[in-house]
């Protein structure tokens, strides 16, 4: 089993990674009801976003209505707890599975890093617009946002891809997958959103 830079006892209880997937997923939503709050504020007389401020159509409506409790979240850190708990018992149990948890455990907490990071631009810009550090209006149509999004989010797989191969870590590596299925998940809701091209005539 390769071995974990992190240190192997983050991996050895099944306490630690739950505890801190629970408070990164708190933080994500919360942050984000911040973010979009700050939006309607201020920002929105800067940045104007075609459709939802919300990228995610899962917490769309709950994010849209500013809402700091969503029960759709509520039922989510359950599930997804859940399975991460139940993710590492399996591990720990089946002969050649040790590497599951790590590698699942890397793919909640790393994607989480990459739109921790997403947030903290959002809410320093849009303070800075609060404050009166922008001036003009710039509109983003929606497959743009998605476009964007999906980049950022290939960019943080191949960073963490390199770091799992350099360091022979699956945790790294299940961050690398998570990144990437959500870089192509936002690629495809782009095209969708701006319809089929038509061919020149």
């Amino acid at each position: 089993m390769p071995t974990e830079p992190i240190g192997d006892y983050f991996f050895d209880q099944w306490q630690p990674g739950l505890l801190a997937w629970i408070l990164v997923y708190i933080s994500d939503y919360l942050c984000t009801i911040a973010s979009a709050r700050l939006y309607q504020a201020s920002a929105k007389a800067h940045i104007v976003i075609e459709g939802s401020f919300e990228l995610n159509p899962v917490f769309r409506a709950d994010v849209d209505k500013l809402r700091w409790v969503s029960p759709r979240f509520v039922t989510l850190l359950v599930v997804t707890s859940l399975l991460l708990t139940g993710n590492w018992f399996s591990s720990h149990r089946l002969p050649g599975f040790e590497p599951a948890y790590p590698a699942v455990l890397g793919a909640f907490l790393l994607m989480e890093c990459a739109i921790h990071m997403r947030h903290l631009r959002n809410l320093v810009s849009f303070c800075g617009m609060r404050r009166g550090a922008v001036s003009g209006q710039i509109a983003y149509r929606r497959g743009f946002m998605l476009r964007n999004s999906a980049t950022e989010f290939l960019s943080f797989g191949v960073f963490f891809a390199l770091i799992g191969l350099l360091q022979n870590s699956w945790f790294f590596l299940g961050g690398t997958l998570s990144c990437l299925l959500t870089a192509v998940k936002h690629w495809l809701l782009a095209r969708r959103s701006e319809g089929p091209r038509t061919a020149p005539q």
